[in-house]
């Protein structure tokens, strides 16, 4: 930081630092919704996934029966590891005893840097491009045909063309279908630490003395139940306000009913063949500022009874069948055509 840093986070008068006005800040409501529970790897999570059912047969009289069995197959999710330094003069830290102050409005901007790294990360990052990050929902599920994955099943086309697209995901997060993960033995969440005052070098090698922090945020994304996260996808975006984009309603009540199981007064399917039955988590619907915009305006429709108007711990929010529906400033007006 330079003496111009510096003025420009204080008066005239050189008082106490002004409220910084956060123009880059953003709305990630995911990184608030998600579970993050302890990996059992020290690098992320190793799941166990059937991958088929054991075939009985119809028998014959003095005719035998096959023995046969199921299938399982291993997947395992690595975390990644963010972490940034702060440095700042000491000297100029200590200008008229605003040393914490004048650090601390520092420090929220690298909180909010993280942040939102850590949630562009969570829709869109694909390790086979950046292998040093951990893998998000886009490349998991970036395909409608299901010849080419599984999950396409749960990827819902909206019909846009062209590169001016957006997606709409609805997750269920609990254990047993999809979470966040940090190594084992290591700890949850952004770390700071105030590794107090260094001795340091500048560009031209001579040392001086400076406050030093450490940001630290080690976090992985599993998906341990593909068919509990939908993706909404081919949205385009120019056409919501000619009125000829795809019928958003329509295009939730099919997302709805791509969930195995769905809470009471969501959809229609409340039981499962499956041992691990019902998983109960948290359901939300993820969308950006754009897309939640245009549902707000079709909730203030007294004729529309599907979105509703209410709050959620005391804020606003859109419900859809009562699924909390979020804000993700993350997720990009500008996705290519998912084919």
């Amino acid at each position: 930081m330079t003496f111009a840093d510096w003025a420009a986070r204080f008066g005239d008068d050189g008082g106490k630092t002004g409220a910084i006005v956060e123009l880059l800040s953003q709305e990630n409501e995911i990184m608030d919704d998600m579970l993050v529970l302890e990996g059992n790897l020290v690098t992320g999570h190793k799941t166990t996934v059937r991958t088929g059912l054991p075939q009985p047969t119809w028998r014959l009289l003095n005719y035998g029966v096959q023995p046969t069995k199921s299938t399982t197959a291993p997947i395992q999710d690595a975390c990644g590891n963010l972490e940034d330094f702060s440095k700042i003069d000491k000297d100029l830290a200590d200008l008229n005893g605003n040393t914490s102050e004048f650090r601390l409005s520092e420090a929220q901007a690298h909180f909010q840097s993280m942040g939102q790294e850590m949630a562009r990360t969570v829709i869109y990052v694909n390790t086979a491009i950046a292998p040093e990050k951990f893998m998000g929902l886009a490349p998991r599920f970036n395909t409608v045909n299901t010849a080419s994955a599984m999950t396409a099943y749960n990827v819902i086309d909206a019909g846009g063309t062209g590169g001016d697209n957006t997606s709409i995901w609805m997750v269920v997060w609990s254990e047993r279908t999809t979470h966040g993960i940090f190594p084992k033995g290591k700890k949850a969440g952004l770390s700071h630490q105030d590794l107090g005052v260094w001795v340091v070098d500048d560009a031209a090698g001579g040392k001086y003395l400076a406050y030093q922090d450490h940001y630290k945020w080690e976090l992985g994304l599993t998906v341990r139940d593909w068919r509990y996260v939908v993706r909404i996808c081919n949205i385009d975006v120019s056409d919501l306000a000619t009125g000829t984009a795809a019928n958003l309603i329509n295009l939730l009540i099919r997302g709805v009913h791509r969930l195995p199981t769905s809470p009471t007064g969501v959809g229609t399917e409340h039981k499962s063949d499956s041992p691990n039955g019902n998983p109960s988590g948290r359901t939300a619907i993820y969308c950006n500022r754009t897309i939640r915009t245009y549902l707000d305006i079709q909730a203030a429709d007294k004729t529309n009874v599907l979105l509703s108007l209410g709050e959620w711990h005391g804020k606003p929010i859109t419900t859809f069948r009562g699924i909390p529906i979020r804000t993700v400033d993350a997720i990009l007006n500008t996705e290519a055509r998912i084919t």
